[in-house]
């Protein structure tokens, strides 16, 4: 996924962070590149380091079209959720793929249906790449 970083910061309490800004949204997440990086665009893979749980972690979302945006003490990413044959999941955003790991199985009706996923800040990082 192709975003703008903003900017890298380091709180005492924190790893470090990057301000980014996608087309459907901004937030601060774990980044995982270059703590000098200059302001500007970044190819960037998601990883999530947390196990998705029905109801609890990811939820049917109120709203359609992709998402991203702090929600407290997590990232909020909005996307359509696909179960793989091999039980864990991808999160569809906007063409970025996110692959979760699954705690227990999903409903059998949640296939391509968007959601909210909700994720701890320390449990989601951005790493960047070149093409």
């Amino acid at each position: 996924m192709l975003v703008e970083l903003e900017k890298v910061a380091k709180f005492p309490w924190s790893p470090w962070l990057a301000q980014i800004r996608t087309p459907f949204g901004r937030t601060m997440v774990r980044w995982c590149g270059d703590q000098t990086a200059e302001p500007g665009e970044y190819h960037v893979e998601w990883t999530v380091d947390e196990d998705i749980v029905w109801g609890r972690n990811v939820k049917p979302a109120a709203d359609s079209g992709p998402g991203v945006g702090p929600g407290g003490h997590c990232i909020v990413l909005r996307g359509r959720l696909n179960p793989t044959k091999d039980g864990a999941a991808v999160l569809d955003l906007d063409g970025t793929l996110i692959l979760l790991d699954l705690a227990d199985s999903l409903p059998e009706d949640v296939a391509h249906t968007w959601v909210d996923l909700f994720i701890e800040r320390e449990k989601i990082s951005l790493y960047p790449y070149e093409l």
